[in-house]
């Protein structure tokens, strides 16, 4: 009986994670059924390897690095360990537009369609770090823990994605304008 104890615990803690991991399965996979298939396994990974997981760390953290880790070893030629170059990053920040009247919101819908492919067109290490941080809003500790990489390394990808994704807005017709991103 010991099993359906285990299993009871990893489900209270892997079941609320669901959503979060498919959301980030399909940024990287890029498709449904890859994700679907993505998720599948790294729940049966999980559960599997559940006996190896140390009460009291980062559960969290834990199922993103299995997930990670199942999605490049799934994919030719990527590995944990890839690499970008360096390059400065520009902190400034984009805020969106918090009025909500039919204009707005037409123009939110636009600006969540290349905000998508935005952050579809950054290299996978870029994107992984960037969901994370802003879409799961995982600390940069977190982050660093289930991506198996320093916390330094962390911001500076970040700082990168940031860049990079706010670029390619620009480029596809948004500007900068008083800490708002707009339709030129």
């Amino acid at each position: 009986m010991p099993d359906v104890g285990k299993n009871a615990e990893f489900e209270a803690l892997a079941l609320p994670l669901f959503d979060s991991l498919y959301n980030f399965a399909h940024w990287l996979a890029q498709d449904r059924h890859d994700a679907e298939d993505l998720v599948q396994e790294t729940y049966a990974k999980a559960l599997k390897g559940f006996g190896s997981f140390r009460p009291g760390t980062n559960f969290r953290a834990w199922m993103f690095k299995i997930l990670r880790n199942t999605f490049l070893t799934s994919r030719t030629g990527l590995s944990s360990s890839h690499t970008e170059p360096l390059e400065p990053g520009d902190e400034d920040r984009v805020l969106p537009v918090t009025s909500h009247t039919p204009e707005t919101l037409v123009i939110t819908q636009d600006l969540g369609e290349a905000l998508q492919q935005a952050i579809e067109a950054l290299p996978l290490a870029s994107r992984e770090v960037l969901l994370l941080a802003d879409v799961e809003e995982m600390s940069y500790h977190d982050i660093a823990e289930a991506l198996s990489i320093p916390i330094g390394t962390v911001m500076s990808r970040l700082a990168r994605a940031r860049k990079a994704a706010r670029q390619k807005l620009i480029e596809s017709g948004y500007a900068r304008k008083k800490g708002t991103v707009a339709r030129q």
